[in-house]
């Protein structure tokens, strides 16, 4: 296939981007990591390239701190997702992959208590209820967006990853700070907030692998991308701690940015076509060795 790929130099992306070439696509890609000078923004406003698929990667993200701390910043996604489903309307294009995140869900859902397994049912796109600060408005929004595209011919993918990780993400995001605390043998070890919040973690293999198979075996509407494993920060410092083969002391940074408290899938649809296969373990084990 001949493919588009923004946010090709990205986390998700590079890792798209090696996956698809492996397997004999043509992948154009657009970034502004890098010194690259093509904005997708731009692109889409203009460009009337024909493709036979479209995966949209480019966002404002930068982890937990720019989520709370970059509201507008993060906002500028709403342009860029608004943009995208024009140029994937003008153009034509027959297939396209939406990104939405795990964000998207209620913060209501996502309390202290018994933890509530996430469904993609749980989004109603017709009764918004409060996600995640303004990149979950914007995740929620690019989903309405992608309908909107659908209603014009495009087949659009949306997928809702949970906490995506990999040996190579950049160490604002919590899996990667762990790793090098780990790997700096700190003692004592600091964990953001108090320690009992829940996160899904899934690697970002299984993020490619769970696009692809939906692409191939046109899977539609939203699916969650995790494996319903609920792993608090705490447990995480363990894990990754034991790991490397030390036992510190843990540090709760309780005025640090940390989010809601439970954030798991229910990833039945997505184990309908696809199942993952880098557990959290396997994933902690890579990094180190990385």
């Amino acid at each position: 296939m001949r493919v588009l790929l923004t946010g090709h130099r990205g986390f998700i992306g590079r890792h798209l981007h090696a996956a698809l070439e492996a397997r004999g696509d043509y992948v154009v890609g657009i970034d502004l990591n890098n010194g690259s000078s093509v904005d997708a923004l731009d692109y889409f406003r203009t460009a009337d390239a024909q493709y036979d698929l479209a995966i949209h990667c480019a966002a404002v993200v930068g982890g937990r701190a720019s989520i709370d701390g970059s509201p507008l910043g993060v906002a500028t996604n709403l342009a860029l997702d608004a943009w995208y489903c024009r140029w994937l309307i003008r153009t034509g294009t027959p297939r396209a992959v939406f990104f939405s995140s795990s964000a998207a869900y209620p913060v209501d859902l996502q309390q202290p208590g018994d933890i509530h397994r996430l469904t993609e049912d749980d989004i109603d796109l017709d009764l918004i209820s409060r996600p995640d600060n303004t990149y979950g408005i914007a995740k929620v929004v690019g989903e309405q967006l992608a309908q909107v595209a659908e209603a014009e011919g495009c087949c659009v993918h949306i997928l809702r990853p949970f906490s995506g990780y990999g040996e190579d993400q950049d160490d604002c995001y919590p899996f990667p700070a762990f790793i090098a605390r780990a790997k700096r043998r700190d003692d004592p070890f600091e964990v953001w907030g108090e320690g009992s919040s829940t996160r899904d973690w899934i690697h970002v293999d299984d993020v490619v692998g769970a696009t692809l198979a939906a692409v191939d075996q046109d899977v539609t509407g939203p699916v969650n991308l995790g494996w319903g494993r609920a792993t608090s920060f705490d447990q995480l410092a363990g894990y990754v701690t034991s790991a490397a083969g030390y036992t510190p002391r843990i540090r709760h940074l309780p005025t640090a940015p940390q989010g809601v408290h439970h954030r798991v899938s229910d990833p039945t649809r997505m184990l309908g076509y696809y199942q993952p296969r880098v557990t959290l373990e396997e994933g902690i084990r890579r990094a180190l060795n990385n």
